[in-house]
């Protein structure tokens, strides 16, 4: 840094089982409701927390922890001879300059209020408490926010950095490991912000005029799918990361074959573009490769996030099309709304200590009541687990999302929820605490609590005498892998649907039944479950 002080010097951490929002700051995505509106129906009455005064206190670290920070020269006179290859700036990329860097002097005392949800105070994000063997890839398989500038690991401080190219890609990732609470080979990750500090001039005129990236694409390589040089050896993963390593760290490596391309993501835009603008006269063999950036993997949008906005904005399962996902500032607002929406809401029901929380209670059930018909009545988000207690008339759900589990709570608690003719009482439960890296891989794969079996000939079965795959048979079979909640047949679609209690056991069962005689020809998957439909409040 050129004041003499390292990034570290000026963290301002906050741990994330005690972010909070401040009270009443909600956007128009959920209409008709207010977080403080919804204090007085809660079912466990709770006094408002002082969250700035309850909150352990948190400043910068001490000059013990001071770093050297070196960067690459910057003056006129290094551009020609460093990066030869950039095209000369034009006067919108010096306003693109400009414009990165005019933010960092508007709000200078800002990023003492670490608790601010509502902007950012800078670029990048502070990481503390990270596993020791931590890898820059590992960190950034967790980010799925924008296009990240820079990422830095510092294992002897025990935290890390992580710089976006823009403001509000670092307050979505920000909000969004304080909200789900960012773990990390089981640590609990405390999330901060970094020090302002201006975009690189040669980066931000890359971006500008190239579209640089952290990701280089290296086109016309002979691989052993891919014969473009008959006289050329195939490239090997370790020989390209031999080769790009001596202009930055490199983080991923993939190399598709079948096409003669691959991707290099480096843990800087700046090493990116080092490595398109002089590797090809440096080392001949890529004198004739195509050499451009491509699209940074921690700025794809996900299919969880796709469905995370619809929710928000109101769009049934199926009909996201109506909004164009590819723009990526309106998807990162959206969100945005609706993890500041959903904070504000478990902080001002449930205490500073309940952000995060995906359980709700559900009270003053009817006696009768099944859980198929209180399925029946849940509505907006994917559900992780449901667990009726008949002898206590209660009712605990727990959703994938936080924010669905907020959505939930503020609907229900203004519109009520009625089984029977009967209201329910509507609560938090005990928190749920974050959901494993594990399940959240399954579901951003398509997992779901409900198992769909089609292609089933239940002409043929009758023809038999007797059919095969009944609901007696189903239910057999697959309550050995966990409660089933429902099972539902579409006879004139040939199909039917296996809903367990428990989107765990719906994950195990659909690895093991595949083995089955009785489901040899048909079709297996994973199913939508019907909780994750938009309620009619919504719609």
């Amino acid at each position: 840094m050129r004041d003499g002080t390292s990034e570290v010097d000026h963290f301002h951490p906050i741990d994330s089982r005690y972010a909070s929002l401040p009270y009443g700051h909600i956007t128009p995505g959920w209409p008709n409701y207010s977080p403080l509106a919804v204090q007085g129906l809660e079912y466990r009455q709770m006094s408002q927390p002082d969250l700035l005064g309850d909150q352990p206190s948190f400043g910068a670290l001490g000059p013990d922890l001071e770093i050297s920070s070196s960067r690459v020269s910057t003056d006129s006179s290094s551009y020609s001879s460093v990066f030869k290859g950039l095209n000369p700036p034009t006067s919108s990329a010096v306003a693109a300059v400009a414009a990165a860097n005019a933010s960092l002097v508007s709000h200078p005392t800002q990023i003492n209020n670490p608790r601010d949800f509502t902007s950012a105070p800078s670029r990048t994000v502070y990481l503390g408490n990270i596993p020791p063997n931590l890898q820059p890839k590992e960190l950034l398989d967790h980010i799925r926010c924008g296009v990240v500038e820079e990422v830095k690991v510092l294992h002897d401080k025990n935290c890390a950095f992580v710089s976006f190219l823009d403001k509000s890609s670092a307050l979505l990732f920000h909000s969004d490991a304080i909200l789900r609470r960012l773990i990390i080979d089981g640590r609990d990750i405390k999330v901060g912000w970094g020090k302002p500090k201006p975009l690189e001039p040669l980066v931000a005129l890359a971006t500008a005029n190239e579209g640089a990236t952290r990701n280089v694409f290296i086109g016309r390589l002979n691989t052993p799918h891919s014969k473009v040089h008959s006289l050329e050896e195939c490239i090997t993963e370790s020989q390209l990361l031999e080769d790009m390593s001596m202009f930055g760290e490199v983080e991923n490596i993939k190399i598709i074959e079948n096409k003669g391309i691959a991707f290099v993501h480096f843990t800087s835009i700046l090493s990116a573009i080092k490595a398109v603008s002089n590797i090809a006269s440096m080392n001949h063999y890529y004198v004739d490769k195509k050499l451009f950036y491509g699209k940074d993997r921690c700025a794809f949008i996900s299919k969880a996030q796709k469905h995370n906005a619809a929710q928000f904005l109101g769009i049934q399962p199926g009909n996201e099309r109506a909004v164009s996902y590819s723009d990526r500032d309106f998807i990162a607002n959206t969100l945005l709304q609706q993890s500041a929406a959903a904070a504000a809401i478990a902080t001002a029901a449930g205490g500073a200590n309940n952000l995060g929380n995906r359980t709700i209670y559900l009270g003053n059930l009817p006696k009768d009541v099944k859980i198929e018909e209180v399925c029946n009545v849940i509505r907006g988000g994917l559900l992780q687990n449901i667990k009726l207690l008949t002898d206590r008339n209660v009712c605990f759900v727990t959703f994938i999302d936080p924010t669905a589990a907020a959505q939930f709570y503020a609907m229900t608690s203004l519109h009520g929820l009625t089984l029977k003719s009967k209201r329910a009482k509507i609560g938090w439960g005990k928190h749920s605490g974050p959901l494993p890296n594990a399940l959240a891989l399954a579901v951003s794969h398509g997992a779901s609590r409900n198992i769909y079996i089609g292609n089933i000939n239940f002409a043929k079965h009758e023809k038999q005498g007797e059919p095969i795959i009944t609901e007696d048979y189903l239910r057999a079979v697959f309550q050995e892998f966990g409660e089933v909640e429902q099972i539902n047949f579409l006879w004139e679609k040939s199909c039917c649907f296996v809903n367990f209690t428990n989107i765990e056991n719906a994950i195990t069962a659909l690895e093991k039944v595949k083995g089955i005689a009785a489901f040899d020809n048909v079709k297996i998957n994973f199913g939508k479950d019907r909780c994750a439909s938009v309620a009619r409040h919504f719609r």
